[in-house]
């Protein structure tokens, strides 16, 4: 039985021979292109690129063990994907010892041939025993799968490879979670060990995904619009208005740097220095907590031109999306819809509406104007005074009494926005507290202007228009995901509705002092054409040139046609901001040596990126995240430092302080 066992092996070594011997007469010749992917490294192939095509030539693959089965499959993992090993089972062991001389002619022969061979025994002990996700390197021959074995789920299904050298590059000790998908971790333990959450398909899918798109935004601005790639400084100083922004000390007493929350002062001056068109994917920052939409540091698709307007930055952003969009989510079509402030606030109740889905705000003033309902007249007497509802479409069936209360709270303590609800009885009646004020007429004419149907359930408001509008957008909302939570349908994620948002106001009332005005964008925006006569007698009737691109009820973009006048901007800071205009004296001395129009707009790219994939959180879509509160779990920043190094920056802290709280953390 011995020599079956050799002629076995002859005949799986056999059709290489032809590959060897035209190494070693130099007559072989590489392919004409390699992959990009396999250039430079330890490996001729990735473990997700291997298919029939392949079958019967050796290949060297790297990766990490996803995992081992039973000592003789293994699936090796990269980037790419995986593929399935088979572990080699000592075939020199099967032929008999009175045959040795037949082993040693054999063996000879190999080696003749220039193909290196480890004992059999050696390599299955090797890779059996090493832990899933150590890191090795192998060469075998690329197979067909049996028949029936194949695996149509994997890419590289079709195929396997018969391992005949290997080596464990690194071993990998016991692991805090599996690397795989469908395993649930707590964001927490992902963020601690971040470099192994990195490893799962999804997060390399997503990090991948974004770095295609990016390219793709350069490509379209650069190549085939004349922009320029210019970095922009993070060490700046404090400015006025906007998000918080982070201080760094510097060696000179009582001066500290500041992290700029976004390069617009810099987009700015570049344009008055002639560069014509700007771009960056830029850092920004704002010491303000985490949330799932937002980060203290996160990463802008920055934008400035000069001599544009408002339609012109609006249509190159849909080219931009346009060019960039990933294939598998489908085309954009353009141009995206329009709609002003006022009309999203009072239909949607928010600048940032979701259009997938109705139930919008509808406005019931005039009708309860006719009823003699005391409170309602008395509401509606004032001067932006309005009765709005929302109708949640069979909310009988979907919701229950504790879910309307909770709505109803929801408005209380979020707007101080009492909520009526109103139920469509089966026999068209209304079960409200508001009935007992209504007769039949009045009742029928609420059906009406609301469009009730049996089983629906009406939230209504009345009182300030502002706060009426924000509340019930904020229900509106609420209710989809009660609704979508119980099985109905109203949101398709697959969808993408962009939608240009225009005509915002150019200052709002001061939240502590309404009295007082602030910037509703930043106080570079320029006002609208037609109300600029109102910007020095009445500036809160302003509208301005600012516009917001929002995607599936997500601001992902941002930006305003500039003020470019230095004694406009001046008359901005000082007369209506009451703001310190020492403070910006660089850019207004610059807008007074020829300072083109110019206007520009920024893209959140990590929310971009997180609304493409469809993930919840921003967080999944960048490499080293911070958490809700803003710490780095894995490096364990920020950290305290000793008195001796921050001496250099003249700072103190109470240290006894400060070593309390090291205590408690």
């Amino acid at each position: 039985m011995a020599a079956p066992s050799v002629f076995r092996l002859l005949h799986r070594v056999l059709p290489r021979l032809g590959t060897q011997r035209a190494r070693l007469s130099g007559g072989w010749v590489p392919p004409a292109q390699a992959p990009d992917a396999n250039s430079f490294v330890a490996r001729t192939n990735t473990c997700g690129e291997l298919r029939a095509a392949h079958v019967g030539q050796e290949v060297t693959l790297c990766g990490w063990i996803q995992y081992q089965r039973q000592g003789l499959f293994l699936v090796l993992r990269d980037f790419q994907g995986l593929t399935q090993l088979v572990i080699p089972q000592d075939e020199w062991s099967q032929v008999q010892t009175d045959r040795s001389a037949v082993r040693h002619v054999a063996s000879e022969f190999l080696r003749y041939i220039g193909i290196p061979l480890q004992a059999h025994s050696h390599v299955r002990k090797l890779l059996s025993n090493a832990p899933v996700e150590s890191v090795v390197r192998v060469t075998g021959i690329v197979s067909s799968r049996p028949p029936g074995q194949e695996n149509a789920k994997m890419p590289t299904g079709d195929i396997e490879v018969k391992v005949e050298t290997a080596e464990v590059l690194n071993f990998c000790k016991k692991l805090p979670f599996e690397i795989k998908d469908f395993i649930k971790k707590s964001e927490a333990l992902r963020m601690q060990y971040r470099y192994l959450d990195l490893r799962s398909s999804q997060l390399q899918h997503n990090l991948r995904l974004r770095s295609h798109v990016v390219m793709r935004m350069r490509e379209y601005l650069c190549n085939h619009h004349g922009f320029v790639d210019v970095e922009t400084p993070t060490l700046f100083k404090r400015t006025p208005g906007g998000a918080k922004e982070f201080l760094v000390p510097s060696r000179e007493v009582g001066k500290f740097y500041s992290l700029p929350q976004s390069p617009q002062q810099f987009k700015q001056l570049l344009m008055i220095g002639g560069l014509d068109r700007y771009f960056q994917v830029a850092r920004c920052y704002r010491d303000e907590g985490s949330r799932p939409d937002r980060q203290p540091e996160f990463t802008q698709i920055d934008i400035e031109m000069s001599f544009v307007d408002q339609a012109g930055i609006q249509r190159l952003i849909e080219g931009l999306l346009q060019y960039s969009w990933p294939e598998e989510r489908g085309p954009i079509t353009t141009p995206f819809p329009s709609m002003t402030y006022e009309e999203a606030l009072a239909a949607y109740g928010t600048d940032k509406p979701d259009t997938r889905f109705g139930m919008k705000i509808v406005d019931i003033s005039d009708a309860l104007r006719r009823w003699d309902v005391r409170f309602v007249q008395n509401v509606l007497s004032y001067p932006h005074g309005t009765a709005k509802a929302i109708c949640i479409p069979q909310g009988v069936r979907y919701l229950k009494n504790k879910d309307v209360e909770s709505l109803k709270e929801a408005a209380k303590s979020q707007f101080n926005q009492e909520i009526v609800d109103v139920i469509c009885r089966p026999d068209g009646s209304l079960k409200s507290l508001l009935t007992k004020f209504l007769g039949e007429e009045q009742q029928s004419e609420l059906k009406q202007v609301l469009n009730m149907q049996v089983d629906d359930v009406v939230l209504l408001a009345a009182g300030d228009h502002k706060r009426v509008c924000s509340a019930l957008g904020s229900l509106r909302l609420e209710s989809a995901d009660l609704l979508e939570a119980a099985g109905v349908v109203l949101r398709d994620p697959t969808a993408l509705h962009f939608l240009w948002v225009v005509d915002f106001p150019l200052f709002l009332p001061k939240e502590e002092n309404p009295t007082e005005l602030e910037s509703a964008h930043h106080p570079f925006t320029a006002p609208h054409p037609l109300d600029t006569d109102l910007l020095y007698s009445d500036p809160a009737k302003v509208r301005s040139q600012h516009y917001d691109l929002v995607l599936n009820g997500n601001e992902i973009g941002g930006g305003s046609i500039r003020i470019h006048d230095a004694e406009q901007q001046r008359f901005v800071l000082e007369k209506v901001l009451k703001e310190d205009s020492e403070v910006l004296s660089h850019l207004l001395e610059a807008l007074e040596f020829g300072a083109p129009p110019h206007g520009g707009i920024a893209l959140g790219l990590d929310r971009l990126i997180s609304l493409i994939v469809g993930s919840p959180s921003i967080r999944d879509v960048i490499a080293f995240p911070k958490s809700f509160k803003g710490r780095d779990l894995m490096g364990n920043a920020p950290e305290y430092v000793t008195p001796e190094e921050l001496e250099p920056y003249h700072i103190h802290v109470s240290w006894p302080v400060a070593e309390t709280e090291a205590k408690k953390n």
